[in-house]
């Protein structure tokens, strides 16, 4: 029986389920509170901080022999900035940690903060990209007077001359304002001192534990050994929770310091002032075609707000050099010049947020297509069937190879399941009524499980990327496997023992993974990047190969049969031809007990190593809407994903994921936006004014799969955790502009509001024969 395919109900979900979860705030009692004392200013010098005449407040200059946050990019574009942990020069963002206070109770502890009074004098913050590289600019941080921190750059050979010789340029303008990952848990730590052995564990919610303790450790100048990092469950992550903030390595120093426990848990207002946004970018692209639709040549001015500071370890580069390096998508073309810049502002920090600078760089790609295909006179679909790639492996032109993939098949398979000329019947009726319905088309491309090639590519100081795995069946026949990722909703300890039983023959309730444990767990890089089935998988079914050969070998001895002729399977060991069989636990206990009879070392314990170049996966989102001219409302009709992630291990939580990262997708294009004031002012500080889709918002699915194996995945699977949140943006915002098509509006922000899309429409120039 194979365990591969089948949607096996997640392990992790009966104890969640039951309210019997374990998370950050459950390991608060006994502790002290700690609050952040923040700065209201967008920028200004620190002219002095008078605190309480009672109480604990610590500044900056408490924290004697803390060092800055520093992340690494070894490149000559790439400006370094280190991130104080708390500042006592100059603030140069809202919501920057300035203080921490710290009493017997979160209600205490807040009452203190607001007793501590941080003079500030205040200078005119720079919040955007036009204020940011104006020529008269003033530099947000001294290390990049032009307030750029990153920048890449390529012009190929022959690109002018492409250019000129095309038959039609077309060129967009296209934005993606700021946004939250949101997580429905925010940010919070528990760190208590252990007075007999002098370290201090901290229990955070987090996505990278390993990271996390490496870098507090360097911050604060002790050894790694010195401090336990323990990732309980995890309310949602997305991202936000795989950079290292401040207000960890404070509550470490505080644990140390008190040589006690001490606790923080944010709440929603400092999660949306402090924690990382993201997706602040804006595009422009022109690209050269040819008179049948074939994409010569593409020309593209990126740029993305990086905000105040680099987040660790991925640095501020992980945004804008994606955006370089990622752009064509599944698209093939040979001319590409591309400028791509991390502008630095007086706005909280931008990290990865799910799906990482592909959102928009589908969103590009795909209202490029169909403004072309408007242009050109040709069918959104047919530019799309003339351009996807279908030859592998392909190169892109910034080098970026794309294994096995099924672009075309994908969009085809999509295409006739929706029956794209029945819905033109529907729409022009409609349009005769005086509805307005409409049509968008996404293709895309997801890099999935890279490991270390792809990073040190990057030139990244800490290079990430390989995952590691011990795996120990016990002499009950019981497996537990510990892994350097850490999972944070995605089902993939169901997964990972789906893998395992399907080699070693237990069932998978007979699998135990462990994770999110610095003491417990080989030294991993975490749950990120679509990458965690196929790289903490690949090592996972590397050492489950490496046992069920070890188990073998027992079973052929205590059978006398040939070991190619044993199966494990339903929880025995079975001789091919035969009726012989002996129960995995026997084998087991014979491993432990009776080594010295098998001539083998005791016990059965394996690991496994993995370091792919990495595999893509690929999909086509379309989208049915109708858009409410009067109101500028918009109600999505129908969706549809075809997706190829090569062999699916757990069906039903690869649409999970789908689902979910479609429901952000949504969210991304229509409702969700962080907005600053001219002062630099948040003003999207709850959620009565940051807008996530609900349940009203998001249709049901239908959701197809395709199989293409990549020789690039030990398992055979590929990355799916991003696609949704990719593809969805661009399929929902091409289907808003084919239903207001008749007005001559054009989609080129997201989101894309009701009142955008209102001024759109006033604005727009009605075509003649519409």
């Amino acid at each position: 029986m194979t365990w591969i395919g089948r949607s096996l109900p997640r392990l992790e979900d009966p104890a969640l389920l039951k309210g019997r979860g374990n998370y950050v705030a459950d390991h608060a009692k006994g502790a002290l509170h700690v609050t952040f004392v923040r700065s209201a200013l967008a920028a200004g010098d620190i002219v002095g901080i008078e605190r309480p005449a009672e109480g604990l407040v610590f500044t900056g200059a408490d924290l004697d022999g803390v060092g800055p946050i520093r992340p690494v990019l070894h490149r000559p574009d790439y400006r370094a900035v280190g991130q104080p942990v708390l500042p006592v020069e100059r603030v140069v963002f809202p919501g920057q940690a300035v203080a921490v206070a710290v009493a017997a109770s979160a209600a205490e502890a807040e009452d203190l903060a607001e007793q501590v009074f941080i003079d500030i004098d205040p200078i005119e913050p720079i919040l955007d990209f036009d204020a940011a590289l104006a020529a008269d600019a003033r530099a947000v941080h001294p290390e990049a007077p032009e307030n750029v921190l990153v920048e890449g750059r390529l012009e190929t050979p022959g690109f002018a001359e492409t250019v000129a010789s095309a038959h039609a340029v077309v060129e967009l303008e296209l934005r993606s304002r700021r946004q939250s990952a949101m997580p429905l848990e925010p940010r919070g730590g528990v760190a208590s001192f252990d007075e007999a052995t002098g370290r201090v564990t901290l229990v955070a919610s987090v996505q990278m534990p390993h990271m996390l303790r490496t870098g507090i450790t360097d911050c604060l100048g002790i050894p790694e050994s010195d401090l336990r990092v323990v990732a309980p469950d995890v309310g949602g992550g997305f991202g936000q929770k795989m950079s290292l903030f401040p207000e960890y390595v404070v509550l470490v120093w505080l644990a140390r310091r008190l040589r006690g426990k001490v606790a923080w848990i944010e709440d929603r207002r400092e999660n949306f002032l402090a924690s990382a946004h993201s997706r602040d970018q804006a595009f422009t692209v022109r690209g050269a075609f040819a008179a049948d639709g074939e994409l010569l040549a593409l020309e593209a001015d990126l740029r993305s707000n990086v905000g105040a500071f680099s987040c660790y370890p991925v640095t501020c580069g992980v945004e804008p050099l994606m955006a370089f390096g990622e752009l064509p998508g599944p698209y093939r073309f040979s001319q590409y010049k591309v400028r791509s810049r991390g502008v630095t502002t007086n706005t909280c920090m931008m990290a990865p947020y799910r799906g990482v600078a592909r959102p928009m760089l589908t969103f590009t790609m795909e209202r490029l297509m169909d403004k072309a295909a408007a242009q050109l006179g040709i069918d959104a679909v047919d530019i799309r069937r003339r351009n996807l790639i279908t030859a592998f492996p392909h190169r892109s032109p910034t080098g970026v190879v794309y294994d096995e993939g099924s672009y075309l098949q994908a969009m085809e398979a999509a295409v006739a399941h929706v029956d794209i000329p029945a819905f033109r019947a529907r729409q022009a009726e409609a349009r005769r009524h005086g509805r307005c319905l409409g049509l968008g088309v996404s293709v895309f491309s997801e890099r999935t499980g890279y490991g270390t090639p792809v990073f040190a590519q990057r030139m990244m100081g800490i290079v990430p990327g390989y995952e590691s795995v011990d795996l120990v069946m016990d002499p009950s026949g019981n497996v537990e496997v510990r892994i350097g990722a850490s999972p944070h909703g995605q089902g993939l300890k169901t997964s990972l023992a789906q893998l395992v039983s399907d080699e070693v023959g237990v069932t998978p309730d007979k699998v135990r993974v462990v994770s999110g444990d610095t003491d417990a767990t080989p030294y991993g890089w975490g749950t990120f990047a679509s990458r965690s089935i196929v790289i903490s998988g690949g090592a996972t079914k590397l050492a489950a190969v490496a046992a069920a050969t070890k188990l073998r070998k027992i079973a052929a001895k205590l059978m006398e049969a040939s070991e190619e002729d044993i199966a494990l399977e339903d929880g025995y060991a079975r001789v091919a031809g035969t009726n012989k069989a002996m129960p995995i636990p026997e084998l087991a206990r014979a491993a432990y007990h009776q080594s010295q009879r098998l001539g083998m070392p005791a016990g059965i314990r394996e690991s496994g190593f993995y370091d792919p170049a990495g595999t893509f996966s690929n999909a086509c989102h379309i989208c049915e809407v109708e858009v409410d001219v009067e109101t500028g409302g918009v109600r999505i009709v129908r969706f549809v994903v075809v997706e190829d992630a090569g062999v699916v291990i757990n069906p039903m939580i690869v649409d999970g994921q789908i689902a979910g990262g479609v429901a952000q997708g949504i969210g991304n294009a229509l409702y969700e936006e962080m907005i600053y004031d001219d002062d630099g002012n948040l003003l999207t500080v709850s959620l009565a004014d940051y807008l996530p889709p609900t349940a009203l918002e998001v249709p049901d699915l239908e959701i197809l799969h395709m199989e293409t194996i990549s020789p690039e995945s030990v398992t055979k699977a590929k990355g799916v955790g991003e696609g949704g949140t990719i593809g969805a943006p661009a399929a929902v915002l091409n289907a808003v502009a084919d239903a207001l098509s008749p007005f001559g509006v054009e989609i080129n922000v997201m989101p894309a509001t009701p009142e955008r899309i209102r001024a759109a429409i006033r604005n727009a120039k009605v075509p003649a024969d519409a």
